[in-house]
Protein backbone atom coordinates (compact mmCIF):
# COMPACT_ATOMS: atom_id res chain seq x y z
CA UNK A 1 0.00 0.00 0.00
CA UNK A 2 2.53 2.35 0.70
CA UNK A 3 4.25 1.64 -2.23
CA UNK A 4 1.29 2.53 -4.46
CA UNK A 5 0.84 5.56 -2.53
CA UNK A 6 4.30 6.98 -3.35
CA UNK A 7 4.04 5.82 -7.19
CA UNK A 8 0.10 7.18 -7.65
CA UNK A 9 1.50 10.60 -6.16
CA UNK A 10 4.75 10.37 -8.37
CA UNK A 11 2.46 9.75 -11.55
CA UNK A 12 0.64 13.01 -10.69
CA UNK A 13 3.49 15.01 -10.08
CA UNK A 14 4.87 13.52 -13.83
CA UNK A 15 1.49 14.57 -15.25
CA UNK A 16 2.02 18.27 -13.88
CA UNK A 17 5.82 18.45 -14.48
CA UNK A 18 6.76 21.94 -16.75
CA UNK A 19 10.51 22.17 -17.69
CA UNK A 20 10.53 25.64 -17.87
CA UNK A 21 8.88 26.08 -14.27
CA UNK A 22 11.69 23.31 -13.16
CA UNK A 23 14.41 24.84 -15.10
CA UNK A 24 13.66 28.27 -12.94
CA UNK A 25 13.05 26.65 -9.36
CA UNK A 26 16.26 24.57 -9.72
CA UNK A 27 18.18 27.72 -10.31
CA UNK A 28 17.07 29.34 -7.17
CA UNK A 29 17.52 26.72 -5.19
CA UNK A 30 21.25 27.30 -6.30
CA UNK A 31 20.77 23.88 -8.85
CA UNK A 32 20.89 21.60 -5.94
CA UNK A 33 17.88 19.67 -6.68
CA UNK A 34 15.99 18.94 -9.47
CA UNK A 35 11.93 19.54 -10.06
CA UNK A 36 9.40 18.28 -11.95
CA UNK A 37 8.64 22.30 -12.06
CA UNK A 38 5.18 22.12 -10.37
CA UNK A 39 4.72 25.18 -8.51
CA UNK A 40 3.60 25.67 -5.19
CA UNK A 41 -0.43 26.17 -5.33
CA UNK A 42 -0.48 23.62 -7.87
CA UNK A 43 1.24 21.11 -6.37
CA UNK A 44 -0.95 21.60 -3.22
CA UNK A 45 -3.80 21.10 -5.17
CA UNK A 46 -2.49 18.13 -6.45
CA UNK A 47 -1.58 16.76 -3.06
CA UNK A 48 -5.30 17.07 -1.55
CA UNK A 49 -6.91 13.99 -2.02
CA UNK A 50 -3.52 12.42 -0.54
CA UNK A 51 -3.20 14.16 2.35
CA UNK A 52 -7.07 13.70 2.99
CA UNK A 53 -7.72 12.15 6.23
CA UNK A 54 -9.30 9.30 5.00
CA UNK A 55 -6.21 8.39 3.15
CA UNK A 56 -3.39 9.04 5.22
CA UNK A 57 -1.32 6.00 5.83
CA UNK A 58 -1.28 4.61 9.29
CA UNK A 59 1.35 6.78 11.55
CA UNK A 60 3.57 3.58 11.81
CA UNK A 61 4.27 3.81 8.34
CA UNK A 62 4.83 7.85 8.60
CA UNK A 63 9.10 7.31 9.13
CA UNK A 64 9.28 5.40 6.06
CA UNK A 65 7.52 7.71 3.62
CA UNK A 66 9.05 10.73 4.39
CA UNK A 67 12.41 8.99 4.17
CA UNK A 68 11.41 7.34 0.73
CA UNK A 69 10.22 11.06 -0.13
CA UNK A 70 13.33 12.08 0.87
CA UNK A 71 15.75 10.13 -1.28
CA UNK A 72 13.87 11.17 -4.28
CA UNK A 73 15.66 13.73 -6.66
CA UNK A 74 12.48 15.80 -7.56
CA UNK A 75 12.28 18.63 -4.89
CA UNK A 76 8.73 18.29 -4.53
CA UNK A 77 8.55 14.99 -2.54
CA UNK A 78 10.22 16.81 0.27
CA UNK A 79 7.65 19.34 0.50
CA UNK A 80 4.78 16.67 0.06
CA UNK A 81 6.19 14.93 2.86
CA UNK A 82 6.40 18.01 5.04
CA UNK A 83 2.71 18.64 3.84
CA UNK A 84 1.95 14.76 5.25
CA UNK A 85 3.93 14.90 8.53
CA UNK A 86 2.15 17.89 9.96
CA UNK A 87 -1.09 15.71 9.67
CA UNK A 88 0.58 13.28 12.34
CA UNK A 89 1.72 16.58 14.67
CA UNK A 90 -0.89 15.60 17.48
CA UNK A 91 0.75 11.98 16.99
CA UNK A 92 4.48 13.10 17.34
CA UNK A 93 5.65 9.99 19.64
CA UNK A 94 9.34 10.40 21.91
CA UNK A 95 11.48 8.55 19.08
CA UNK A 96 10.15 10.91 16.47
CA UNK A 97 13.25 13.54 17.48
CA UNK A 98 15.33 11.13 15.17
CA UNK A 99 13.11 11.13 12.32
CA UNK A 100 13.47 15.27 12.46
CA UNK A 101 17.07 14.91 12.46
CA UNK A 102 17.60 13.14 9.69
CA UNK A 103 14.79 15.66 7.81
CA UNK A 104 17.18 18.06 8.64
CA UNK A 105 20.41 16.28 8.13
CA UNK A 106 19.62 15.36 4.50
CA UNK A 107 18.92 17.12 1.39
CA UNK A 108 19.35 20.06 4.08
CA UNK A 109 18.66 23.76 2.80
CA UNK A 110 16.42 26.23 3.86
CA UNK A 111 13.20 25.78 2.46
CA UNK A 112 12.73 22.27 3.79
CA UNK A 113 14.60 22.88 7.22
CA UNK A 114 12.11 25.87 7.74
CA UNK A 115 9.52 23.32 7.59
CA UNK A 116 10.62 20.91 10.02
CA UNK A 117 11.98 23.09 12.80
CA UNK A 118 8.95 25.71 13.81
CA UNK A 119 6.27 22.55 13.45
CA UNK A 120 8.09 19.42 13.67
CA UNK A 121 10.47 20.05 16.21
CA UNK A 122 8.54 23.07 17.93
CA UNK A 123 5.84 20.62 18.51
CA UNK A 124 8.42 17.85 19.53
CA UNK A 125 9.76 20.10 22.36
CA UNK A 126 6.30 21.21 23.89
CA UNK A 127 5.51 17.31 24.11
CA UNK A 128 8.80 16.20 25.56
CA UNK A 129 10.08 19.41 26.99
CA UNK A 130 12.96 17.26 28.85
CA UNK A 131 14.37 16.52 25.82
CA UNK A 132 14.75 20.34 24.59
CA UNK A 133 18.15 21.50 26.92
CA UNK A 134 19.94 18.38 25.45
CA UNK A 135 19.17 18.20 22.20
CA UNK A 136 19.81 22.28 21.80
CA UNK A 137 23.10 21.77 23.21
CA UNK A 138 24.08 18.64 21.05
CA UNK A 139 22.76 20.51 18.02
CA UNK A 140 25.16 23.59 18.68
CA UNK A 141 27.86 21.97 19.32
CA UNK A 142 27.67 19.75 16.00
CA UNK A 143 28.71 22.61 13.94
CA UNK A 144 26.33 21.49 11.22
CA UNK A 145 24.50 25.33 10.46
CA UNK A 146 21.29 23.71 9.87
CA UNK A 147 21.02 21.80 13.38
CA UNK A 148 22.03 25.06 14.66
CA UNK A 149 19.50 27.22 12.61
CA UNK A 150 16.48 24.34 14.10
CA UNK A 151 18.16 25.62 17.67
CA UNK A 152 17.31 29.24 16.58
CA UNK A 153 14.07 28.77 14.78
CA UNK A 154 12.11 26.61 16.61
CA UNK A 155 10.44 28.80 18.96
CA UNK A 156 9.22 30.97 15.98
CA UNK A 157 5.45 30.65 16.98
CA UNK A 158 5.73 29.99 20.20
CA UNK A 159 4.11 33.88 20.91
CA UNK A 160 4.00 34.20 24.78
CA UNK A 161 5.23 30.41 25.46
CA UNK A 162 9.02 31.86 23.64
CA UNK A 163 11.64 31.51 26.31
CA UNK A 164 13.97 34.42 26.69
CA UNK A 165 16.44 32.83 28.12
CA UNK A 166 16.77 29.61 25.90
CA UNK A 167 17.01 31.80 23.14
CA UNK A 168 19.43 34.64 24.44
CA UNK A 169 21.64 31.83 25.25
CA UNK A 170 21.41 29.76 21.52
CA UNK A 171 22.39 33.67 19.77
CA UNK A 172 25.09 33.98 22.36
CA UNK A 173 26.52 30.33 21.30
CA UNK A 174 26.47 31.22 17.46
CA UNK A 175 27.40 34.85 17.83
CA UNK A 176 30.76 35.99 15.50
CA UNK A 177 29.89 33.48 12.80
CA UNK A 178 30.23 34.72 9.22
CA UNK A 179 27.31 32.17 7.78
CA UNK A 180 24.59 34.11 6.60
CA UNK A 181 21.84 31.34 7.28
CA UNK A 182 22.64 31.90 10.68
CA UNK A 183 22.80 35.33 11.21
CA UNK A 184 19.34 35.47 9.47
CA UNK A 185 17.74 33.38 11.64
CA UNK A 186 18.65 35.22 14.47
CA UNK A 187 17.24 38.13 12.83
CA UNK A 188 14.27 36.16 12.25
CA UNK A 189 13.44 34.88 15.14
CA UNK A 190 14.16 38.35 17.05
CA UNK A 191 11.95 40.09 14.72
CA UNK A 192 8.83 37.45 15.33
CA UNK A 193 9.04 37.40 18.70
CA UNK A 194 9.19 42.11 18.50
CA UNK A 195 5.40 41.34 17.53
CA UNK A 196 5.05 39.29 20.97
CA UNK A 197 7.57 41.45 23.31
CA UNK A 198 9.08 44.33 21.44
CA UNK A 199 10.44 45.92 24.48
CA UNK A 200 12.57 42.55 25.59
CA UNK A 201 13.95 42.84 21.87
CA UNK A 202 14.86 46.19 21.45
CA UNK A 203 16.75 46.11 24.59
CA UNK A 204 18.24 42.85 23.85
CA UNK A 205 19.93 43.82 20.22
CA UNK A 206 20.79 47.28 22.41
CA UNK A 207 22.81 45.41 24.55
CA UNK A 208 24.06 42.31 22.51
CA UNK A 209 27.10 42.49 19.50
CA UNK A 210 24.78 41.01 17.00
CA UNK A 211 25.93 40.82 13.34
CA UNK A 212 25.07 43.78 10.95
CA UNK A 213 22.64 41.71 9.02
CA UNK A 214 20.92 40.09 12.29
CA UNK A 215 20.65 43.12 14.19
CA UNK A 216 19.18 45.08 10.98
CA UNK A 217 16.43 42.31 10.46
CA UNK A 218 15.57 41.72 14.21
CA UNK A 219 14.68 45.80 14.41
CA UNK A 220 12.93 45.82 10.89
CA UNK A 221 9.30 46.17 12.33
CA UNK A 222 10.26 48.77 15.61
CA UNK A 223 12.14 51.19 13.87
Amino acid sequence: MMKDYINTLEIEFMRYADEVNASAQKKYLKNQFEFFGIKTPQRREIQKAFLHKDYLPPKLELATILKECWQKPQREFQHFALDLSYKYLKQIEFNDIALFEYLILNKSWWDTVDGVAPKLVAEYFKKFPEQRDMYIDKWISSGNIWLQRTCLIFQLFYKDELDTKLLAYVIEQLLGTKEFFINKAIGWILRQYSRTNPQWVLEYVDKTALDPLSRREAIRLMR
